[in-house]
């Protein structure tokens, strides 16, 4: 059997391409955009369907391209055909790596873009400069994967670094994939802001919801809400400290609070605070039902946002260690600049290890 017919056994093209047909039949209708939320989910799901048709139909040229060219390497020995050849098989073996790791999401909202907070914890002021830095890791591990990334609020800390973060990661499974950052991540380092230069221990949280639209329906009460305005802080600009353009908002059945500080009008602020909110009650909903399912299970439930995941040492040594998966490695440098390959790496792992329970 040839590589492209059994890459074509991969995937169950016909019913694939049924659902598409379907799909594409219904968008025809007339009077397919009178409801405006199922018509933007439906689309979406069109988009969802062709991806796999489309990365199909790439991977065949590509091995077919691939078979031509060392086939006339072998016949004529020239050897100008065999970097075409490996840059292909280069481009094949990175583009199934890809998908591999996205069958691994199978949850509601694996697919969609993520809304990541960052919160110090215990350390001070290292502490603080502990979340910026993976503030920073996870910007740049976003745009490396090419996705959109938008800070809606920060809070910044005292000497260094930051108090909190919120980070929009718009792009296709970026839910699916920060999942597995849940949790509390601990910096051990000789400290810079010690005089002594002893070593510090610090900790950050990090919280992911899902990216929602108005396809997703999540009633909110306005006897429910609390609004306060302020004034957004930070330098530079004609609003900062003059109007009050920040907004929070308060869920008080639940206590959540979000805040919105980086729109440019309070209303922008408002509208992205209250999508915020139903995204975070909708993660606090999918928490719940693992939980309960948990239970029934006999599965131990950890309170709370989750324990310690990792650890990041720089000094006296330099490893990043996993405590889920005990997935580790030495480059650190690289992982904290955003490195697709290492922080992939892990994701992978965990993605896995959770397949498996």
């Amino acid at each position: 059997m040839s590589a492209w017919v059994k890459l074509r056994n991969i995937f169950d093209l016909p019913k694939l391409k049924d659902r598409v047909h379907d799909l594409e039949q219904r968008i025809s209708a007339p009077d397919f955009w009178d409801d405006n939320d199922q018509a933007q989910a439906m689309m979406q799901q069109l988009s969802t369907l062709k991806t796999p048709l489309e990365s199909y139909k790439r991977w065949c040229t590509a091995l077919e391209d691939t078979q031509t060219a060392l086939e006339l390497l072998e016949e004529t020995g020239d050897d100008s055909l065999l970097p075409e050849a490996e840059q292909n098989v280069q481009m094949l073996k990175s583009e199934l790596e890809e998908w591999e790791l996205e069958q691994l999401l199978s949850g509601p909202y694996d697919e969609r873009g993520a809304i990541l907070t960052i919160n110090a914890g215990a350390g001070g002021t290292d502490a603080q400069d502990w979340a910026e830095m993976l503030l920073k890791m996870y910007t740049r591990w976003a745009q490396n994967r090419g996705y959109k990334t938008s800070l809606v609020d920060i809070s910044e800390g005292g000497e260094a670094g930051i108090k909190s973060a919120t980070l929009i990661v718009d792009g296709r499974n970026a839910y699916g994939f920060l999942t597995a950052e849940k949790g509390n991540h601990r910096m051990e380092r000789i400290s810079p802001f010690n005089a002594a230069g002893k070593r510090q221990t610090s900790f950050a949280g990090v919280e992911v919801m899902p990216l929602i639209d108005n396809s997703v329906k999540v009633e909110l009460k306005p006897d429910d809400l609390e609004f306060d305005t302020s004034r957004s802080g930070g330098a530079g600009g004609q609003n900062v400290n003059k109007v009050e353009t920040a907004v929070r908002v308060t869920h008080k059945p639940t206590g959540i609070a979000v805040r919105c500080t980086q729109q440019r009008s309070q209303l922008q602020n408002k509208e992205l605070a209250l999508a915020i909110l139903k995204a975070k009650l909708v993660e606090l909903a999918e928490q719940k039902r693992k939980e309960e399912l948990a239970q029934i299970r006999g599965e131990v439930v950890t309170a709370g946002f989750g324990g310690r995941i990792r650890t990041y040492t720089f000094d006296p040594y330099q490893l990043i260690k996993d405590h889920r998966t005990n997935a580790e490695t030495s480059n650190v440098n690289g992982f904290m600049n955003g490195d697709i390959k290492e922080i992939d790496g892990f994701i992978n792992t965990y993605l896995r290890q959770q397949k498996e329970l």
